[in-house]
């Protein structure tokens, strides 16, 4: 026997006609809801990026760091200066032992002083003979002398005359020959040829050093802090000289930074060299970018690595 089967009843076909609508009514009251509460400043942040391009960068000076390397080589006799001391322009940081070129300098001294002495007693000569040679030749015309009288004592000047030239001749070349026994004493002692900070010193007194030994001192220069960042290819064309930036340090991004101006972009691409990832680092295609801080910061440390964030034009 075949069961009859249940017809639902009107009100149960009129609450599942109703059910869809009704998810779809709440729907478009929910999305009403979220549009009319939303930011409009987050909207317009979302529009318009907050930084143009950022990069990888440490803090340097121009130039870099100087080492100094002994100019003659010898047997140290001093150090004078320490790491971490802060040294003035000409200041001694060492020295060699001076003894021998101080004897080519009195050696020196004592040739161009002989040299000078021979120069004023031909010059008393010399005019002794022109006076004479002046005389003979006006008693010649006068008719009390001989003509030959008077040439000879002519001759005679003109002969201290030219051994005047060749002692002042003489003088010249003992005076070069002081400069230069000067030149390499003072070649004997290494100076700070600037402000600094001595950063490594690597002399002792009574070792032997030569130039090819390699550098004593590394300086830090007393120069301004700038930022050399690596700005990837992408974001050569939106960087500009000129352009705001702000520093962040890798390890402190949220408190620690400062602001800065872009100086120069680079013309020539280089690897990335700051990159953490070694694929990144040797696939990517950077640009040197110097920045110059708006504010002189002693406190950043040479080497130190930073992150660069490019502002838009017109943004602080």
């Amino acid at each position: 026997m075949t069961p009859t089967a249940t017809r639902p009843s009107p009100s149960a076909r009129l609450a599942a006609l109703l059910r869809p609508a009704g998810f779809a009514l709440a729907a478009v009251l929910l999305l009403a809801a979220c549009s009319k509460h939303a930011d409009p400043a987050a909207a317009g942040n979302a529009a318009a990026p907050r930084y143009a391009a950022v990069a990888r960068g440490r803090v340097d000076i121009e130039g870099g760091l100087l080492a100094l390397a002994m100019p003659r080589e010898g047997v140290l006799a001093s150090v004078a200066a320490r790491e971490g001391e802060t040294v003035k322009q000409d200041q001694l940081l060492a020295a060699l032992d001076t003894r021998p070129a101080q004897l080519a300098v009195d050696a020196a001294k004592a040739q161009l002083e002989q040299a000078q002495s021979q120069l004023k007693l031909l010059d008393i000569k010399q005019a002794a003979a022109k006076q004479r040679a002046q005389r003979l030749a006006a008693a010649a015309a006068a008719g009390a002398g001989d003509g030959q009288s008077a040439d000879d004592a002519n001759e005679a000047s003109n002969q201290l005359g030219a051994e005047r030239d060749a002692s002042q001749a003489a003088v010249d070349m003992a005076a070069q020959k002081l400069a230069e026994a000067k030149y390499e004493l003072a070649q004997r002692s290494l100076r700070a040829p600037f402000d600094a900070v001595v950063v490594r010193v690597l002399a002792q007194p009574g070792a032997s050093v030569s130039p090819a030994s390699g550098p004593l001192f590394t300086l830090l220069p007393n120069k301004p802090r700038i930022v050399r960042a690596e700005l990837n290819e992408s974001f050569v064309g939106a960087v500009h000289p000129g352009m705001r930036a702000e520093v962040v340090a890798n390890d402190d991004a949220e408190n620690a930074r400062w602001t800065a101006r872009v100086l120069r972009v680079g013309q020539v691409y280089g690897p990335a060299t700051l990159e953490n990832d070694p694929q990144i680092r040797a696939n990517a295609r950077t640009v040197e970018c110097v920045l110059a801080f708006d504010q002189p910061e002693q406190q950043l440390r040479i080497g130190q690595r930073v992150i660069v964030r490019f502002l838009p034009d017109g943004k602080e």
